[in-house]
């Protein structure tokens, strides 16, 4: 029995030895809905200028206006809140906080950051129409 109880002391002592496990990170707080404050690397800009494509005709158009401003697309309603470029001596990028709309009921919407650089990261999905940012002007 002294054997049996000396073997279990011997096994438990590597597992006694072990460090005590991490806790659990925290849940991240929760996101403003407005855009967030740019890095101190990106210089804000005055003006946007946008593509925009009708999937079932083919239209493509342009579409250029004012930080602020409506721009309108078929029955797409854009409002972009910033534009952003990076300084000269960085990498040439451009990023806007885009807010789109559809007149018609239960269509999708968009809301965030659309960058030159990786369309792919702020994609509108919607059946009908494709936005995405050309450029952002002083």
């Amino acid at each position: 029995m002294t054997r049996l109880a000396l073997l279990l002391a011997l096994l438990a002592g590597p597992a006694l030895a072990q460090p005590a496990p991490a806790p659990a990170p925290s849940p991240p707080a929760q996101q403003p809905l407005g855009p967030p404050v740019p890095p101190v690397e990106w210089v804000p800009q005055g003006s946007v200028e946008l593509r925009a494509l009708d999937k079932v005709t083919a239209r493509t158009a342009t579409l250029a206006g004012k930080v602020g401003d409506t721009l309108r697309f078929g029955t797409l309603s854009i409002t972009v809140r910033q534009c952003l470029t990076r300084p000269p001596d960085r990498a040439a990028d451009a990023a806007a906080w885009v807010d789109i709309t559809d007149s018609r009921p239960d269509a999708p919407g968009f809301h965030g950051w659309m960058v030159l650089s990786a369309p792919a990261l702020g994609v509108l999905e919607h059946p009908l129409y494709d936005v995405r940012l050309a450029a952002c002007r002083p």
